[in-house]
């Protein structure tokens, strides 16, 4: 497979893609039109924030797989065009949160102690303290706007230095304020009036941008001090220099503009606002773990693999990816069984989740049946990202229910898929975080573990099927390897599912079809 990258990403990064066999092709600045000439013949592409990923660059990325954005923000790229293609994007949103974080902590240090204006003065062969007193943090309140990865690790700093820390964000739990033993604002305002720092770390919304401006100002404490490490213009600029020049703000210490990296705004002009020119992740650690990481994600999305930060997927922090790849894996073959299996066109996929499974992120596992459903009959390309896009254009209704509790399971997975003529389920469990088991198909009982190539059979119950079915398989040199039977005594009628060495071919399938009492057999590649 191809990848291109057109901005500059950590040399470590390039080596992990070409370790994995992966042909690679740098080329940093790249003319947009040559860009668009090419990008067919890649799978992946890596970018930073300057190459435009939109509906143009879409219609000519024709075999493209996965875009990779070294770094958080994805503004340069189409979510929804992406999405549409069954194209997963990644991005390394925590691989420079430390440096971000400590960043913050930086400029918050230098723009209270006037260490810049200082160091400035000195250089100048002027010896002047007169005009550069600061204050100390200890005792003091900060307001920390964003309680996510990076605002947590601000939090733990600053209360290292004996800082009380208020925060706001409405879309982290109570429990995260509890774990980092914060007080929770409920409104914004509150925050503010009772801030002597403020420091904003939320991404850049519709939401976002502005909500620190003029109206909020006027009820922050005479001598707040400001840092803003996250996107320009969360903090409104105009409001800020107004702010800053009415001593309201007494200083402000920034690391993003809005319209960078043009150096037209009015915080320029004034001494007591620090600015950086977006530094947050220059370090060199934050930059190699963001060469590795999106390598090492752009690698296992083109292997197929769910990825922890694919960003138009839900999302999963690593440890919750690692607990649950084994459900993954576990509702892919469930899905991949139906279609095997049967023939008839889905009106409806239900997906029922009972005891430890109930309590995970579902709607990726969710994804993982999907996807698994539709692989073996689409041509065209079936992934995490556009499984349920798949259900929803061909008319099929998706739906999730949760049990917490299972009578027979310490967790399991129902999949029920309805036709316009049956129903059709399945059912499976993981063993010891690891085990998958398939225990359940269309009412047959089993404790089947999925293998790549499997023979399913339905029988007539009576004595002899077991042997006859060796003996054909012998004769058609397959060997098996395991072997489960269950029955419906009232049916009478069993069901096979047999572990093989290898693939069946169609003539052996209709050997055994003929054969008296075999009533169906269908080979399963999973």
């Amino acid at each position: 497979m191809r990848v291109l990258i057109t901005e500059k990403i950590a040399e470590k990064g390039i080596e992990v893609l070409k370790k994995e066999g992966l042909d690679v092709d740098v080329e940093v600045g790249i003319d947009r039109g040559e860009l668009l000439k090419v990008i067919n013949n890649y799978d992946a592409i890596i970018v930073r924030s300057v190459t435009k990923i939109n509906e143009e660059f879409y219609q000519h990325a024709t075999n493209l797989k996965v875009v990779g954005r070294a770094g958080n923000g994805v503004d340069n790229i189409d979510m929804d065009g992406a999405t549409n293609r069954g194209i997963i994007v990644v991005n390394t949103p925590e691989a420079n949160t430390v440096s971000a974080a400590e960043h913050t902590i930086g400029l918050l240090i230098a723009s209270t102690r006037n260490v810049a204006q200082a160091n400035a003065k000195i250089k100048n062969r002027e010896w002047d303290r007169s005009n550069f007193k600061g204050v100390e943090l200890q005792g003091k309140t900060v307001g920390v706007v964003g309680l996510g990865r990076i605002g947590g690790l601000v939090t733990t700093r600053l209360q290292a230095f004996g800082m009380k820390v208020i925060a706001y964000d409405p879309y982290i739990t109570d429990e995260r304020f509890r774990k980092y033993g914060v007080e929770k604002k409920e409104r914004l305002q509150d925050l503010i009036k009772e801030s002597d720092f403020i420091t904003v770390h939320t991404p850049k919304t519709e939401e976002t941008f502005g909500m620190i401006g003029e109206e909020e100002f006027k009820v922050a404490k005479k001598g707040v001090r400001v840092v803003n490490c996250a996107r320009g213009g969360i903090i409104e600029e105009e409001a800020l220099a107004k702010a800053v020049k009415e001593g309201i703000v007494a200083s402000a210490g920034l690391d993003v503009l809005v319209n960078e990296p043009n150096t037209t705004s009015l915080l320029l002009d004034l001494d007591n606002v620090i600015i950086t020119p977006h530094l947050g992740a220059d370090t060199v650690e934050a930059q190699n773990n963001v060469g590795v990481t999106i390598a090492q994600e752009v690698f296992s999305a083109l292997k197929g693999k769910m990825v922890p930060n694919a960003v138009n997927l839900p999302t999963l922090q690593y440890q919750e990816l690692e607990a649950m790849k084994y459900y993954l894996k576990l509702g892919e073959n469930l899905g991949k069984l139906y279609h095997q299996l049967e023939k008839e066109a889905i009106e409806k996929i239900e997906i029922i989740y009972s005891g430890a499974v109930a309590d995970m992120e579902t709607a990726v596992v969710t994804l993982a049946v999907l996807k698994g459903i539709f692989e073996p009959i689409l041509k065209e390309r079936v992934n995490y990202v556009n499984a349920r896009l798949i259900a929803k254009n061909r008319g099929i209704a998706v739906t999730e229910s949760k049990k917490m509790v299972n009578g027979n399971f310490m967790n399991l997975i129902r999949v029920k898929i309805s036709t316009k003529n049956k129903e059709f389920t399945v059912a499976g469990t993981v063993f010891a975080k690891k085990d998958m088991r398939i225990v359940d198909v269309n009412g047959f009982v089993f404790d089947v573990t999925p293998t790549p190539y499997m023979l399913v059979a339905n029988n007539t119950d009576k004595p002899g099927m077991i042997g006859k079915m060796g003996s054909l398989l012998g004769e058609n040199n397959v060997n098996i390897a395991t072997m489960q039977v269950s029955r419906k005594h009232k049916d009478k009628e069993a069901m096979m599912f047999l572990a093989v060495d290898s693939e069946v071919n169609k003539e052996t399938l209709n050997i055994i079809n003929k054969a008296e009492g075999i009533l169906q057999i269908k080979f399963v590649k999973l």
